[in-house]
């Protein structure tokens, strides 16, 4: 099992990307890395579960969601976007609806809708 990421390391790094973005800068690799891996424990922690799968890119991948487990080859239920549309996703900046109708994520299958987990509370 991954190494559990700090709350305080958590919003450091959202703080860190989001002082970046404000400055037209690119935010540090770390940082980004460290940003979505610790939303995304944030969403395994508020929805658990293995019918969906959450894909950003190329920082990590976790399964939420109740329902049947899947074990191998593509899951039916996928969701998968870059780190900084994460970022804006689970932190309320962009809603569902239209980072999906901009193109900036995919969802596929009939779980693969997170509209109700998301924004989360970093």
């Amino acid at each position: 099992m991954a190494r559990s990421i700090l709350t305080a390391d958590g919003r450091a790094a959202l703080a860190a990307v989001a002082t970046a973005r404000d400055a037209g800068e690119k935010p540090a690799r770390t940082d980004l890395a460290t940003a979505v891996r610790y939303l995304l424990q944030l969403l395994v922690e508020k929805a658990p579960g293995n019918a969906v799968e959450m894909r950003v890119p190329p920082f990590g991948a976790v399964q939420v969601v109740e329902g049947p487990r899947h074990t191998r080859g593509t899951p039916p239920n996928v969701v998968e976007t870059d780190p900084l549309t994460w970022i804006d996703l689970a932190t309320g900046v962009l809603a569902w609806t239209d980072a999906a109708s901009a193109g900036r994520l995919t969802a596929s299958g009939t779980r693969a809708d997170l509209i109700a987990l998301l924004p989360l509370r970093p």
